[in-house]
């Protein structure tokens, strides 16, 4: 593969599912041999303030004439008022893990400003990669032309000694004397993630047996985090749901050998990368229809329910709290699922020739 430039939003080192798939692929390509410069662009996004606007037009302006460059979808609207002057020397391909468009939960002018931008910057660029099958199809209906679009999923990585026992829980404020099912839910808490519509469903079911550690950013939108600890007071279930931040590799990964069973009510997913560490952790699954999650998560290794439907989410929480045979069943179709996916060689493998394809 051609050298590259990698852009980015701020700092590649970001604990969240879109950053975690860039870092991959560009440690990937550099054991592969291929020279990535990674662009981290100042600023705030993806409602670009002057600042992005100006690093945008900086690192495109400093690059060589036939450059290969992959920008981000989250870094896009930086670009706003210099990617046309630079689309024709330049080789550009965007890396869209979902359309923010899509973002559901945002503000409808906030979808509107986006889709319009999106509209006018997506044809700009000889292609797109995604990560599902689905949000090529949602890139597609937006005007771009099927052969301008390629599909490139994530990898998986098995974690060690996986049927190991079950690890220690990392600081929670959690009462811990008797933990029944231990539920985890990984993903920055914004309001497409559906952390308010969890709550309010587990609120239903306090004569079931169950604790829920919530691992994600409660920084990236402190409002939708202020609501959901509203909910948890109001309801009672402070004993019960821990909302614990960012964690550290080692933190994740022993919430992660603790838990019984992931559940997220998410609005939409571009693929749903925390979904794939469920089940490639053989770990039973509640989810959502929204996406590409009929995609990224088997019915035999999940309970799915319509998004936003905190009553049918209620339910499907209820059956999976109160059958240990039925997680048995649902645990057996997530190993089955885990042991499909790929893993990040492959993954890195298809998103170079993906890329490759379109910078032609």
């Amino acid at each position: 593969m051609r050298p590259l430039g990698f852009v980015v939003p701020g700092r590649l080192d970001q604990l969240t599912g879109g950053y975690l798939f860039d870092r991959h692929l560009v440690d990937g390509l550099r054991a592969r041999g291929c020279a990535v410069s990674v662009i981290e662009l100042d600023g705030a996004f993806p409602d670009a303030d002057d600042t992005a606007r100006e690093a945008a037009r900086s690192a495109l302006a400093a690059l060589p004439d036939d450059a290969l460059v992959v920008i981000d979808g989250l870094a896009l609207p930086g670009f706003d008022t210099c990617l046309a002057a630079h689309a024709r020397r330049l080789r550009l391909v965007g890396f869209v893990h979902h359309p923010l468009s899509s973002e559901a939960g945002a503000a409808p002018a906030s979808l509107a400003r986006h889709a319009a931008l999106e509209a006018r910057l997506w044809p700009l660029l000889r292609g797109i990669v995604c990560p599902s099958a689905h949000t090529a199809r949602e890139v597609i209906a937006a005007g771009i032309a099927p052969e301008r679009v390629a599909v490139a999923p994530p990898g998986t990585e098995r974690p060690a000694a996986l049927d190991g026992p079950r690890a220690a829980a990392p600081p929670s404020t959690v009462d811990d004397r008797d933990p029944g099912v231990r539920l985890i839910a990984v993903g920055t808490v914004t309001p497409r993630k559906g952390h308010l519509a969890l709550v309010e469903a587990l609120a239903d079911l306090h004569e079931l047996d169950w604790r829920l550690d919530c691992v994600g950013s409660l920084d990236r939108d402190p409002h939708c985090a202020a609501a959901v600890r509203r909910a948890i007071d109001a309801h009672r279930l402070g004993g019960r749901v821990a909302l614990l931040g960012e964690l550290p590799a080692a933190g994740l990964d022993a919430a992660w050998r603790r838990a019984d069973a992931f559940v997220l009510a998410s609005l939409h997913e571009g693929y749903g990368m925390a979904y794939a560490e469920a089940l490639v952790r053989g770990l039973p699954v509640v989810a959502t229809r929204a996406g590409a999650l009929p995609e990224t998560v088997s019915a035999d290794a999940s309970l799915q329910v319509p998004p936003g439907d905190v009553g049918a989410l209620r339910e499907a929480l209820r059956r999976l709290l109160s059958d240990t045979a039925l997680r048995e069943t649902l645990a057996a179709g997530a190993r089955r699922a885990g042991a499909a996916l790929p893993d990040w060689p492959t993954a890195v493998d298809r998103w170079a020739g993906a890329v490759d394809r379109l910078a032609a």
